[in-house]
């Protein structure tokens, strides 16, 4: 009987220590919703790699070019996704699920980026998992360095939300419940800084070089029309209609002009552009009452907007969360975030899910 009892304990430790090793959650994160070609692996919510492959071919033509893009995403998804595998230092059979970017973005980008999640999960025989891209980079918050990295905004908390193709104020409730408060009616920050740095003839992609030209100006050497819109919103396009007749002035004035002060035009269109998003930050935060403040998107890698939301800290008694640079811009470690909690869920995807290229929070 004793033997028996051994035998049954043995085996019934085994069978503890199997389930155990199941609780890991591995999740494989894919995104191509734009230019990017980015894959991650999360282990219970921390990082293991994170793998983007950029396109340097759109820059030639001052903007993304949809076919280049999502051709040159075809040849870079697989040795993309080799190396995230390699780099977490796990087999692919390792994987508990795929997560993937379904939208918003460029559509035959994000249908690259499907197609494979569907094929490689299916002949894995693991779940799908489908993420909003806009979800994700609130998400890149949750994003884990470590097991011991709890620095993470608690639920609800105000995200100001802002990239190339999105300005938004969002309550996060929680991981899946998110309330746009207000959003551009128009262009978004990110669209208006790279437009206005084609205007300077700074090329594309122009957030980077403002941002770096801004450093060194006069952040009030210049003054551009701002906005009058209610409520929560945003608007950018009349301050790129006021930055484009100013520049044509000054240079009929002198051809030279830019390249005279484009350090001063810079930092002055930086500083029009975070305090237009600063002041709608500031009555969010005012009428909602909430001080857990983050920033999430590719603006947030901005200086002048970091440098705003460590100020408003400091005077108005904000608790800030501002994301490392690497989760800024479009990347899989975020995607990878979200199909984690949507996992502990189980809430997976159909295969025959379709792509959208348009859409703001579900």
């Amino acid at each position: 009987m004793r033997h028996s009892a051994g035998v049954s304990c043995l085996a019934s430790c085994q069978n503890k220590k199997t389930i155990m090793e199941k609780e890991d959650i591995y999740i494989l994160g894919i995104e191509s919703s734009c230019d990017d070609t980015s894959a991650a692996v999360l282990k219970n919510h921390v990082i293991l790699s994170n793998v983007t492959a950029s396109q340097d071919v759109h820059k030639a033509y001052g903007g993304v070019v949809p076919e280049l893009a999502s051709r040159a995403h075809q040849q870079n998804v697989v040795p993309v996704v080799d190396q995230a595998l390699k780099r977490a230092g796990i087999t692919k059979e390792q994987l508990s699920a795929v997560a993937f970017t379904r939208g918003p973005g460029l559509m035959g980008s994000l249908l690259v980026g499907v197609n494979f999640a569907k094929g490689f999960a299916r002949s894995l025989n693991i779940p799908m998992i489908e993420v909003n891209h806009l979800q994700g980079h609130v998400m890149a918050h949750f994003i884990k360095e470590n097991e011991e990295d709890n620095h993470m905004p608690p639920f609800p908390f105000i995200c100001l939300l802002v990239s190339g193709g999105n300005s938004q104020i969002v309550k996060v409730n929680a991981y899946n419940d998110m309330e746009v408060l207000g959003q551009t009616i128009d262009d978004a920050a990110g669209e208006a800084i790279d437009k206005c740095s084609k205007v300077m003839g700074l090329g594309y992609p122009g957030g980077p070089v403002i941002d770096r030209l801004a450093r060194q100006g006069n952040p009030l050497a210049y003054q551009f029309a701002e906005p009058n819109v209610g409520g929560f919103d945003y608007s950018f396009s009349g301050l790129k209609t006021s930055f484009l007749y100013s520049m044509r002035k000054w240079i009929q004035e002198d051809p030279d002009f830019i390249e005279h002060h484009k350090e001063d035009i810079a930092a002055s269109l930086e500083h029009a552009i975070v305090d237009i998003l600063m002041k709608k930050l500031r009555l969010a935060v005012r009428q909602t009452g909430i001080r857990q403040v983050a920033v999430a998107g590719g603006v947030s890698a901005n200086n002048g907007l970091r440098n705003a939301f460590h100020d408003h800290a400091e005077r108005y008694g904000w608790t800030i969360y501002i994301p490392k640079f690497s989760y800024t811009t479009d990347n899989a470690a975020m995607i990878a975030s979200v199909g984690t909690f949507k996992y502990e869920d189980r809430d997976f995807t159909r295969m025959d899910i379709p792509v959208f290229s348009k859409v703001t929070f579900e």
